[in-house]
């Protein structure tokens, strides 16, 4: 895809640090499967702060090059709206978060049962089923218990996120420095 010039040094840097930054996240996925309401109130005061930055920004490109732009100002004013809520009502944004989960859940179900039903009857065509099927199942359980729900499931989904990105990263860490000691 790209053709991006490797050198020797960059295999051993890579994978020391993909091996301290995959543990990192081992730890952090840990915590917040044993402690959700912890790791949701993280991700709820992370995810605003990156809406506050965004409505920001947006502001300040649309007042650089159109100030008349109305759909501009009313993206960065509905970003920095969103945003604080979040930040002032931690509560509401944890219900938030987890009502875009759901929505994301149902619809990724709905694409896989369409991509499936597409497939079939060729081989593999029941794994994006399955796929299909978990995602409605973990979209009903945010809508189950919703809004009180969030306040655990969030935690727990970024916590297992968190947990599976860390053992990829470590384990790619561990191959890169394979491949720099041959």
């Amino acid at each position: 895809m790209w053709n991006i010039p490797i050198e020797e040094s960059m295999f051993k840097k890579f994978g020391k640090h993909a091996k301290i930054a995959g543990i990192i996240f081992i730890l952090l996925g840990i915590a917040g499967i044993a402690f959700p309401p912890f790791m949701t109130m993280a991700t709820v005061a992370f995810v605003s702060w990156l809406l506050l930055f965004a409505g920001i920004s947006a502001a300040f490109f649309t007042w650089q090059t159109d100030r008349s732009d109305w759909m501009g100002w009313l993206k960065s004013f509905a970003l920095i709206l969103v945003s604080l809520y979040m930040l002032f009502s931690p509560l509401g944004g944890a219900a938030t978060l987890g009502l875009l989960f759901s929505i994301y859940f149902f619809t990724d179900a709905f694409a896989g049962f369409g991509l499936a039903m597409n497939m079939r009857p060729a081989q593999g065509w029941w794994l994006w089923m399955l796929n299909a099927l978990l995602s409605l199942v973990l979209g009903v359980l945010f809508i189950v218990g919703w809004p009180f729900s969030s306040l655990y499931l969030v935690g727990i989904f970024v916590g297992i996120s968190l947990f599976f990105d860390g053992i990829a990263l470590f384990f790619s860490g561990k191959f890169m420095q394979k491949l720099d000691e041959k």
